[in-house]
């Protein structure tokens, strides 16, 4: 037997996470601030003391008779997963060998930051448990140390990382210590399963490991309860592990459950949804429910990250993954909150909202929960959002004293000097104008306008309209190869270069797919997505708009795959956000495959047309993993069983995505409703799904209209003082006309409705701050007809 106190170094290092396709997530509903994952039958990260913390990369166990016979759990095919109370995420994981059954059990202590495990190993006397943990404290593998000690004369494994400390405990069902051999060792070279895969029994006795990527060790009785405990020190961790043993798994599940009880019992299933809905549906409705609740942090309420997972885990070193905050699916998933009756938790959302609002008004992409940035883009709608949700809370009288005008006038001021361009659309790739963008923004616009009145209101109200007109101007392709093949005059397309505000031709443009290993080169016209779906659940356009329902046809024909679970939709096509064709993990780059997300969106228009909502309800329920989870996305091409991958199930993913369950959620109440619970209440009762009528042209600099219906007024916008040096057919009646504050922009409305067709108008600016002049003169032509040339 081999005894070495120090174990040896790891000579390669590639970190990764555990497995993407969750099958529970949990917390406690009490003092602590403790997250767990379980995945592929075993625990996976546990969060601490936030959640975007993560501190482990798994925690399992190998069974062995240390006569050569040894086997992993994880590696087991069809472990099963249940809940006792489908409420209440309190894990029961079933592992069953020819040899053995292994039962495990998994709780958070309300009261503590430890996370507990019962066990029993049934079947073959000489077989026992090994415990087998990988620390990645403070999301470090790199500096973590290890240690085999004692605590108060009670044996314990420990690890250290900065802040953070890591202790695992063990009581035998009599209560006594129970933790036996143990030892500690750098994962990849000195770790228990390393030790099994070359020696076939438990042989090293390692007593300190690192700094690196620790993993400690453990042989355990056939019965008992685990206790992994975090804390500020190793010390810190070690007392709490002990104080949950002592108290012991009972009746700690206990406090666990009366927890999630009486949440659940604040926010119940509404009464009709028993008769309205199929029991799958409600089942989901609940466990979704459960998963919007789990995602939230306590340090900072409000702050829900878009999943406990790194997509494409186990070939992924991402630091971030999915746990961290994006404001879109914070409000999405904010809007399901509501819908719930959860207004409590819907309020902290916007609170800790306006709390990381940047100073000119603008959201990061996306964030650790304190507010430092993670990814760097701007994303439009993500600055709309949450005056969305502002207004959502307004409408079901649960605002309350939120103070929310100065952040809804930064919000709209931004939006209303950077739209209609989005530096990246949602899916975080390319800039343009994007029809899902300009539906949040302008529905932003609209209800930010309610806050505000006066000219600030004005101001927004006037774009909103103009942006609403010119939608199809900007967003609507006609006469391409993808028309002709569905035989309809046009489409909307995903996303048009920004060139289209101030020149013909940008839809012929290229638009960059970055997800693939080799870009299709596809012009934006013959770009795809679901996006404009969002000018129908706004009540931007009626579901019955010819220009939707041509589109919807192309959607339907390109994006939309059956499987056995049902329809399906990609992103966009060209998509390469997924696995590769052999079902390799994206790395980069892959194929995109279909998002259950996407089937909610559809559904959702589905009920605006009059449709029945319920085989898009359904057809989500089907694509729930084993643990009922919904993931990001599921595989849609043929099997490949021995990476896991079905049609119509969970791919290698995020799951749970929580936006996914929000949107889940939403689309229950909507069928039941009848139309959609998240819409903006002013958006609707301005637009009704029919395009403005305006009778005026608007000029910005980056926005130059080189045209005038005869009979329109020529309003400029700008974002700051300005005074319009200004004539008529070649410079002449020449005069100066000073802007007005309106308070989210600088406007002058020009007098030009008496001009006729064949007339002209100049003009230059003065920027009355500084006396300087822009620099170029502008000139823009009268002209007749009901339509401006390219208005479809």
């Amino acid at each position: 037997m081999d005894n070495i106190s120090k174990a040896p170094r790891a000579t390669w290092r590639h970190p990764v996470w555990s497995t993407a396709q969750k099958s529970c997530v949990g917390t406690a509903l009490g003092n602590g601030k403790l997250w767990f994952t379980t995945g592929k039958g075993i625990v996976t990260e546990v969060f601490y003391p936030r959640i975007d913390i993560p501190q482990i990369r798994d925690l399992g166990f190998i069974i062995a008779d240390g006569q050569g016979f040894w086997q992993e759990l994880k590696t087991l095919p069809e472990s099963q997963l249940e809940l006792e109370d489908p409420r209440i995420p309190l894990p029961v994981i079933r592992h069953h060998h020819e040899r053995f059954d292994f039962t495990l059990k998994i709780c958070a202590d309300p009261e503590r930051d430890v996370l507990l495990l019962d066990f029993r190993l049934e079947g073959d006397a000489a077989l026992r448990p090994y415990l087998l943990c990988a620390a990645r404290l403070g999301e470090d593998a790199e500096n973590n140390r290890g240690w085999v000690d004692d605590w108060e004369g009670r044996p314990v494994l420990w690890a250290e990382q900065g802040p953070f400390g890591l202790a695992l405990a063990c009581r035998n069902a009599d209560g006594y210590p129970a933790l036996e051999r143990r030892s500690v060792g750098e994962v990849g070279n000195s770790d228990l399963w390393q030790d099994f895969h070359q020696n076939g029994r438990m042989r090293w006795d390692y007593q300190e490991a690192g700094p690196g990527e620790v993993a400690l060790a453990s042989r355990l009785p056939r019965q008992g309860t685990l206790a992994l405990g975090l804390g500020t020190s190793k010390e810190a961790a070690a007392t709490n592990a002990w104080s949950s043993l002592a108290e012991g798994f009972q009746s700690c599940a206990a406090g666990y459950g009366t927890g999630w009880n009486a949440w659940h019992q604040r926010h119940p299933t509404p009464r009709n949804f028993a008769s309205k809905l199929p029991a799958a549906a409600n089942a989901l409705y609940v466990r979704s429910a459960t998963v919007l609740k789990v995602h939230e942090d306590r340090t900072f309420p409000g702050a829900l990250v878009a999943s406990l997972s790194v997509p494409w885990g186990e070939a992924s070193d991402s630091r971030g993954g999915y746990h961290l905050v994006w404001s879109r699916d914070l409000v999405e998933s904010a809007g399901a909150l509501v819908a719930m009756g959860a207004t409590t938790e819907a309020r902290q959302v916007l609170t800790y909202l306006i709390s990381t609002q940047q100073a000119d008004g603008h959201w990061l992409q996306n964030q650790w929960l304190g507010g430092k940035p993670f990814w760097q883009g701007v994303q439009l709608d993500e600055t709309g959002f949450p005056v969305l949700l502002a207004s959502l809370l307004r409408q079901y009288k649960a605002l309350n004293d939120v103070a929310v005008t100065d952040m809804v006038t930064r919000a709209l001021r931004f939006i209303v000097h950077e739209g209609p361009v989005t530096g990246q659309d949602r899916w975080e790739e390319d800039g343009g104008v994007n029809p899902f963008t300009l539906a949040v923004a302008i529905a932003a616009l609209v209800e930010g306008a309610d806050f505000l009145g006066g000219n600030a209101s004005d101001c927004a109200l006037m774009l909103a309209d103009y942006w609403n007109a010119r939608l199809e101007e900007w967003t609507f392709v006609c006469g391409t190869d993808l028309a002709e093949r569905f035989q309809v005059p046009g489409y909307y397309v995903r996303i048009t270069p920004a060139d289209v505000l101030v020149q013909d031709g940008a839809k012929n443009e290229w638009v960059l797919i970055k997800n693939r290993a080799h870009d299709p080169h596809l012009p934006a016209g013959e770009q795809v997505a679901n996006d404009f779906l969002q000018l129908v659940r706004y009540g931007l356009r009626s579901a019955d708009d010819p220009h939707i329902v041509a589109s919807v046809k192309v959607m339907d024909g390109v994006l939309k795959t059956d499987t056995p679970s049902g329809p399906v939709w990609h992103r966009y096509n060209g998509d390469g956000y997924g696995e590769h064709a052999d079902g390799s993990p994206f790395d980069g780059t892959g194929i995109g495959r279909g998002w259950p997300l996407l089937v909610g969106e559809r559904g959702h228009y589905a009920l605006a047309a009059g449709e029945d909502a319920l085989p898009y309800i359904n057809a989500m329920v089907a694509m729930t993993g084993k643990g009922g989870l919904l993931p990001e996305q599921v595989w849609d091409a043929t099997p490949i069983p021995e990476k896991g991958l079905f049609p119509g199930h969970p791919s290698g993913s995020a799951m749970p995505l929580v936006w996914a369950h929000g949107e889940f959620v939403k689309l229950c109440h909507s069928a039941v409703r009848g139309t959609p619970i998240d819409r903006p209440a002013n958006t609707w009762k301005r637009y009704q799904g029919k395009v403005p009528k305006i009778d005026y042209r608007l000029w910005r600099l980056r926005q130059r209209p080189r045209q005038l219906l005869a009979g329109q007024e020529l309003r400029v916008l700008l974002q700051a003082p300005f005074t319009l040096h200004w004539g008529t057919n070649g410079w002449q009646s020449v005069q100066d006309t000073d802007s007005e504050d309106w308070d989210l922009g600088h406007v002058v409305l020009l007098p030009v409705r008496k001009l006729s067709a064949g007339d002209s108008v100049q003009f230059t600016i003065r920027w009355r701050a500084s006396g300087d002049w822009q620099g170029e003169d502008f000139h823009i032509d009268i002209i007749g007809g009901s339509a401006l040339p390219g208005r479809s």
